[in-house]
């Protein structure tokens, strides 16, 4: 890493001739002490090392999800880079980063897209009662502000945790139409199959989800925002309804009280199989 003269920090890419194996990479990233990481005031993603957890996912995108270093992304919930940043020693295509919080696009455009210019983070004031309460557009209405059909790899990492019944609807649709045909989207998400539904009853998840006919479920009343799981069958034929179809099975999580999971969160990939109007 090298610093340019502004004061920016300019990320070192590995070579491209010869791509090391995806495990590899990751390991260097997770140890890479020249990664910036946001002060820990700006930080709102989540517990966890920045850098670690960053890795791990790059690690899930290639493996699970076929990501290649061409394709063009689009992160929906992309905070403030914790996987942008890997994203940036992988990808050769270009990437866009979309968030409710303003704070951390401006970090992303202030410490990213200066070192990477493919790399464009872009903010929407979409409201949500736990990260944007006053924003302006209605989430379960507005529109992405992306043109249809264009992105191979859509990245939304807990970010279905967070949105309700009507806005997980809005948001499924929106991928669809952004996706272009062929195109995958990776999602960490709360699914409830029928083991993690026996572990809801018991109150044995975590976070513990009020029990209830679906098809959401909510950690807390008092905070709908702040965890939600989707019963499975309900989330797969949401998608189903707007051409996404799992191109994998379901990587499950350890939140439903499964053992040796490789993730807290179930990991969903789809692939979309027509064109969405």
């Amino acid at each position: 890493m090298s610093a340019l003269p502004s004061g920016k920090v300019v990320l070192l890419r590995g070579a491209q001739r010869n791509t090391p194996p995806i495990e590899w990479l990751c390991e260097q990233v997770a140890r890479n002490r020249f990664i910036p990481v946001p002060p820990s005031e700006r930080c709102f993603v989540g517990d966890g090392d920045f850098r670690a957890v960053g890795a791990e996912f790059l690690g899930h995108f290639v493996r699970i999800g076929g990501l290649k270093p061409t394709d063009r992304v689009l992160e929906i919930g992309c905070g403030i880079g914790r996987m942008a940043l890997p994203l940036t020693q992988y990808l050769t295509g270009a990437y866009d980063g979309l968030d409710i919080v303003e704070d951390g696009i401006a970090w992303c455009r202030e410490t990213i897209t200066p070192a990477y210019p493919e790399f464009r983070f872009h903010h929407i004031d979409a409201a949500n009662a736990l990260y944007n309460p006053d924003g302006r557009l209605d989430a379960a209405r507005a529109a992405l502000p992306m043109r249809t059909g264009v992105y191979d790899f859509v990245i939304l990492t807990s970010v279905f945790t967070h949105l309700r019944q009507a806005e997980t609807e809005h948001y499924v649709a929106e991928i669809a139409r952004v996706l272009r045909p062929g195109g995958r989207c990776f999602a960490s998400l709360f699914l409830v199959d029928h083991a993690a539904r026996t572990a809801l009853k018991d109150g044995a998840t975590r976070p513990v989800f009020v029990d209830g006919p679906g098809p959401e479920f909510i950690a807390d009343p008092d905070a709908p925002n702040g965890a939600v799981a989707y019963d499975e069958g309900f989330f797969l034929g949401l998608c189903a309804a707007n051409g996404l179809r799992p191109a994998a099975p379901v990587v499950r999580g350890g939140w439903s009280g499964r053992e040796n999971a490789e993730s807290y969160q179930d990991l969903l990939v789809l692939e979309k199989t027509e064109t969405v109007r």
